[in-house]
């Protein structure tokens, strides 16, 4: 694994550059639709919580080259408070740019389709409820792309007996990205309703 992500780490910071600036066009495009500077403020406060959520904690899997984090818990807080849009940049921005950021910048490409994908479904499936059950059920379908993503990735690169070997590292950051990111989540729009009329 260390060559194939050794290759991409020069490109992450391309990669990243070239999805904040689609991401900013998104917006320009869809102006009349959003709110568009609450939108950016709130995408880059989220994507920024995300990336210190990620790089705060790193435990290295030496089997597949990648790291056990905790970013996942400000990927669904994200996407269930603020929804689809902010949670797709923030999850997938956010997560990348933790990667780059630390001797993991080859996961980065990846990681911002992975954790993107996780975030837009959650925030899709979140969005305007503040029921509990709704939360966690969007946090397991988040969950599952975030798990079966990665899997997908190191089964084809390392063979699917050395990706397994992540899979349970995978599950408790969904588990504990589900129990955190549906508490705060619901904690805040229980507290500020008008939350969802930003955008």
């Amino acid at each position: 694994m260390g060559d194939i992500t050794e290759l991409m780490s020069p490109y992450a910071p391309y990669v990243l550059g070239a999805a904040v600036l689609a991401y900013l066009g998104y917006l320009f495009v869809n102006r009349k639709k959003f709110k568009s500077a609450n939108m950016i403020a709130v995408s880059a406060i989220m994507t920024a919580l995300v990336t210190v959520a990620t790089r705060s904690i790193q435990i290295n899997v030496p089997a597949t080259g990648g790291y056990m984090n905790f970013g996942d818990t400000m990927v669904m807080f994200a996407a269930m408070t603020f929804g689809p849009v902010v949670g797709l940049f923030a999850g997938g921005v956010g997560s990348a740019l933790a990667d780059a950021l630390s001797p993991y910048a080859g996961w980065a490409p990846i990681t911002l389709v992975v954790k993107g994908l996780e975030g837009l479904v959650i925030g899709y499936m979140a969005r305007k409820s503040d029921s509990v059950s709704t939360l966690v059920i969007a946090g397991i379908a988040g969950g599952i792309i975030m798990i079966g993503g990665y899997f997908a990735f190191e089964a084809y690169i390392l063979g699917v007996t050395v990706a397994l070997q992540e899979v349970p590292v995978n599950i408790v950051q969904a588990v504990t990205g589900v129990l955190v990111g549906t508490g705060l989540a619901k904690a805040i729009k229980k507290r500020f309703p008008e939350i969802e009329d930003l955008f």
